[in-house]
């Protein structure tokens, strides 16, 4: 199979994407101090016609997965890729699904909880973390905050973030938006430890309150 681009982009088309659009914020300062280099979010969706809508909840639905799902990932992950400049300038990733009101919630889950999706996700973007997500159902002209962490080190708390993503138009009662996300750096001026460095909390300490 041709690892072309264009060729997934009308491969995609063919299985009912309507639209793929890319998003990205770049975070300067924070709180009047400039940052050492700019933190970038990006995200890449794709709406997609709900290939489900009208069955049964005991439907199988992993035929469509396996055809639909790796198409998604490749199409959304090349988006992220062409505007990250390469994963190696991607330090943090998360996914997202929102299904429209006449489909399931486990419609939106089927695209992207799965090792059709997940694996090609953690692979093109040279991660190996299980990939910090978000879904759910949602009207058309909704904003979603899609979470994100570190790539290879998902216990790494000064890369737990989120990003802000406008949908537009999207997704009509038979769609369902698929979104990629990325980040090249942690939150602004993290600093409140980690695991590494955390004392030994439990409900004790409720005690002195």
């Amino acid at each position: 199979m041709s690892n072309d681009s264009s060729h997934f982009v009308d491969l995609a088309t063919q299985m009912g994407v309507r639209e793929t659009k890319i998003y990205v914020e770049e975070t300067w300062s924070e709180a009047q101090s400039q940052l050492e280099k700019p933190v970038v979010h990006i995200a890449a969706t794709a709406v997609v016609k709900n290939p489900w809508v009208g069955g049964s909840t005991d439907a199988d639905l992993s035929e469509e997965v396996q055809k639909l799902a790796p198409v998604l990932a490749k199409v959304l992950c090349d988006k992220v890729l062409a505007s990250a400049g390469g994963a190696e300038n991607l330090i943090a990733f998360g996914k997202a699904a929102f299904v429209g009101e006449a489909g399931e919630l486990e419609h939106a889950a089927a695209l992207i909880h799965t090792p059709f999706f997940g694996n090609l996700v953690r692979e093109m973007l040279g991660g190996t973390s299980v990939l910090c997500f978000t879904d759910g159902r949602i009207e058309p002209g909704a904003a979603v905050r899609v979470p994100m962490w570190h790539k290879t080190e998902a216990g790494l708390r000064d890369f737990y973030q989120t990003v802000e993503v406008p949908l537009g138009a999207a997704p009509n009662r038979d769609e369902i938006c698929v979104v990629v996300a990325a980040s090249t750096g942690s939150r602004p001026f993290p600093r409140i430890g980690d695991r590494t460095t955390d004392p030994s909390v439990t409900s004790e300490i409720l005690k002195g309150f």
